[in-house]
């Protein structure tokens, strides 16, 4: 039989209007849909944040003088520091790392008001609990620029070098400006590669799959009539967490809208082939989620979402430049934060097409051997 454009365009409409209706009935896709992203917001919004406050400090005061005073003050002013305990005994320092009580240990010596008086400088030792090398490293990084800013405010005292920071984009150096609008990456890749694998795969464990193969439905069809609803829930999410990120959480957005909605389209076709791909792979609804889960947890691991691509080993490296995330998340947090445009982000975004375009491919290949 002779195929027709517009008998197909229908026949493509007929099945995702039949997929999205079944979704949307279906409470536990509701659910997956419209609570998942906002549980997401919620916590990588405001409990998971890479900012250090009130770290439990503890203080050893060998000089017990007001420059010394003057020099705890400001650590427990900062916000960034909450003295847990004062010694004159070094050993307590110690005994409080030991106990768990405090994070940092700050020694000053006998004479520090001496010194700093005289103009020759004093040295203050900090110790900390590298259990945690995260907590630990940014801590330091807080306590260096407090000692800085309380040497630099000391007329007496002359430090060599007059060090003035700036932050050129997120200049409050939020994590929440750097984590929320990386939440899009995470939600697109979840739904439309779960719900596309899985609504697939629902196809095949009632026997419907086949009935459907032997129809005068085209697989190409099929395929899109399966994946456009999905693709229309990750711009609905997109839009969504948008809206959330700008007007609850205040991230601030200084590029342009139309650039990171061709990024995500071109990202959704990754996601959605993924999907795809996960259902040639999967005989069961349970299979299909668990393959999610374990393709899912390294692309994200891989991406730059948590920890620096850069502090990755240099093969790893290489790895990354084939997961699509790690492209999204560099396109949404330049769009987002700096205002990049298509002049800086021209490479991502031909990376997101292409993998797009191949992963369709091959998933199509694959399901084509696979259901027929």
């Amino acid at each position: 039989m002779k195929w027709k454009p517009g008998v197909g365009v229908e026949r493509t409409w007929e099945i995702a209007r039949k997929e999205a209706l079944q979704v949307f009935r279906d409470p536990r896709a509701r659910g997956l849909l419209f609570g998942m992203p906002l549980i997401q917001l919620m916590i990588f919004g405001y409990a998971v944040s890479t900012d250090i406050r009130n770290t439990s400090t503890f203080v050893v005061d060998h000089d017990d003088s007001r420059a010394s005073r003057d020099l705890i003050s400001a650590f427990a002013g900062s916000g960034y520091f909450r003295i847990v305990g004062r010694s004159d005994r070094s050993s307590d320092i110690i005994d409080a790392l030991d106990h768990g009580r405090a994070i940092v240990g700050m020694e000053i010596p006998a004479g520090f008001e001496k010194d700093t008086g005289n103009g020759r400088g004093a040295d203050v030792q900090l110790v900390f609990d590298g259990t945690n090398s995260n907590i630990a490293t940014v801590s330091r990084g807080y306590a260096e620029q407090i000692l800085q800013n309380h040497a630099a405010s000391m007329v007496t005292m002359r430090p060599p070098i007059d060090l003035r920071e700036r932050a050129w984009f997120n200049p409050e150096l939020k994590s929440r400006n750097y984590n929320v609008p990386a939440i899009v990456a995470m939600i697109i890749m979840l739904i439309c590669s779960m719900l596309t694998a899985m609504a697939i795969v629902r196809e095949r464990e009632v026997g419907t799959l086949e009935q459907l193969m032997v129809s005068p439905l085209r697989p190409i069809e099929l395929i899109i009539g399966k994946m456009l609803p999905f693709a229309a829930i990750g711009i609905g999410d997109l839009v969504i967490v948008t809206a959330i990120a700008l007007l609850w959480f205040k991230v601030p957005f200084a590029g342009s809208f139309p650039l990171l909605l061709l990024a995500s389209l071109f990202y959704i076709m990754a996601a959605l082939g993924m999907g795809l791909f996960l259902s040639t792979i999967s005989k069961t609804m349970q299979e299909a989620f668990m393959s999610n889960f374990l393709i899912f947890m390294p692309m994200i691991l891989l991406s730059g979402f948590m920890f620096p691509v850069s502090s990755m080993p240099r093969a790893f490296q290489w790895i990354t430049l084939l997961n699509p995330v790690r492209h999204y998340l560099v396109v949404v947090r330049g769009i987002f934060l700096k205002g990049a445009g298509i002049g800086v982000l021209w490479p991502e975004l031909i990376a997101l097409f292409v993998m797009g375009i191949a992963i369709q491919a091959f998933a199509a290949t694959r399901f084509h051997k696979t259901a027929g």
